[in-house]
């Protein structure tokens, strides 16, 4: 009886939470809690940005529409959106700490979908519930679909948790499929810079894609040195190793850099467009280096990275939605109307060329002639006379300007 009860005795003193932890690895309730303070971070962090541009642009256009003579810094309502930005900055930059990479990245969609909703409420035109309707029916279905992939991303994202300190994140940055992913970033990174700048291909994929591979590494290093900090502050000093100095240093270059880029292309294409593209490269790129890096995806099953995977390409429709809806910037237009200069066709009209008519005289001055005023405001005119060309192949001048005198 006694032989016979052992193996149950034995049994009976395993730890049973450390034979749960073993055979089920990712149903930790506090790495899901610890998912959650991330998220909850991200989504905060986000939607006070959100708010502190659009009072930052609130506080411009109001000075710009105004005669108030201060300048923008000196607004209380600049100030509150600096302030803003910058809690918006430090809850993003903590949720990092908590969260895996490949979760938080994809939640910048929050931003976007507070700017399309701030911009509805704010708006000064006066619509009719019909127009209303038919002007922002994208931006209602592109927010709805952005929450909807927002959701399954916090729902099935990844749920692995570990210690950023110095030794765990000098094991990742020389482990071989992380020195492979950087090889072939940098190959990429180089053939796209090499024709954005060489061969001038200044279209917006080269662009926002050198922005994505450089925004990879910027979150790759935000989350080492938010967790070296978080460690830190909990009591495991981790700011001594030279790591931590390393991916600080890259940190801000890659920012820098990777605004520098950001700027180039605000110059040459529309924000909607530098938006929802950029929030897609960027997304698929950090993801990519994150599951490399940090391996966010090391046990997770096949179903949950599906999800996982639709919740982000629903969050991408969403986007591209919501920024498709967009008004389109207006083209700046000459003050003066070129039509209403004499001997110049409409440059409006279709199948007329834009060339001024040769028989008549083109002034400069006034837009139009008036017989009427006085001869001293008379503009002066460039008569056009045609000459024949000489008999040695030296050609004439097409045109000689005359002198008028007053009496003329």
């Amino acid at each position: 009886m006694e032989g016979g009860n052992s193996p149950d005795l034995q049994l009976q003193q395993l730890p049973p939470t450390m034979a749960a932890v073993s055979m089920f690895p990712h149903e930790d309730p506090y790495s899901y809690k610890e998912n959650l303070i991330g998220a909850l971070l991200a989504i905060f962090g986000h939607l006070v940005i959100s708010i502190a541009l659009n009072l930052q642009k609130y506080s411009h256009v109001r000075l710009a529409g105004s005669k108030d003579p201060r300048a923008y810094f000196r607004t209380k309502t600049w100030w509150c959106g600096l302030f803003l930005l910058l809690l918006g900055e430090l809850g993003v930059f903590s949720s990092y700490a908590f969260a895996p990479l490949s979760l938080i990245v994809p939640l910048s969609a929050v931003s976007v979908i507070a700017s399309a909703i701030i911009g509805i409420i704010f708006i000064k035109e006066k619509w009719k519930p019909k127009d209303f309707l038919r002007r922002y029916v994208l931006s209602f279905i592109g927010c709805g679909l952005a929450v909807v992939g927002t959701y399954l991303l916090i729902t099935f994202g990844p749920n692995s948790h570990e210690r950023m300190t110095g030794e765990n994140i000098t094991k990742h940055l020389v482990s071989w499929p992380f020195l492979l992913y950087m090889l072939v970033e940098i190959i990429l990174f180089c053939l796209l810079l090499y024709f954005y700048k060489m061969k001038k291909a200044n279209y917006i994929v080269v662009i926002l894609l050198l922005v994505a591979l450089l925004g990879s590494m910027t979150v790759v290093t935000v989350k080492a040195v938010a967790g070296m900090i978080v460690v830190s502050i909990q009591g495991s000093l981790q700011l001594g190793y030279p790591i931590f100095y390393i991916m600080l240093v890259c940190m801000v270059a890659t920012a820098v850099f990777q605004a520098t880029f950001l700027t180039q292309a605000s110059q040459l294409y529309d924000s909607s467009q530098i938006a929802s593209i950029g929030y897609i490269l960027s997304t698929a790129t950090a993801i990519s280096a994150g599951a490399t890096f940090y391996l966010d995806f090391t046990g997770e099953d096949v179903l949950h990275i599906c999800m996982f995977a639709l919740g982000c390409l629903i969050a991408f429709l969403g986007v591209f939605l919501i920024t498709r809806n967009k008004k389109k910037s207006i083209p700046f237009e000459p003050y003066i109307s070129m039509d209403a200069m004499p001997g110049m066709q409409n440059m409006h009209d279709k199948g007329i060329a834009v060339q001024p008519d040769l028989k008549a005289s083109f002034s400069y001055g006034a837009l139009e002639n008036n017989d009427t005023m006085s001869e001293i405001y008379t503009p002066a005119t460039l008569p056009i006379e045609q000459e024949e060309h000489g008999s040695k192949g030296v050609a004439a001048l097409p045109y000689r300007v005359l002198e008028h005198s007053k009496k003329e």
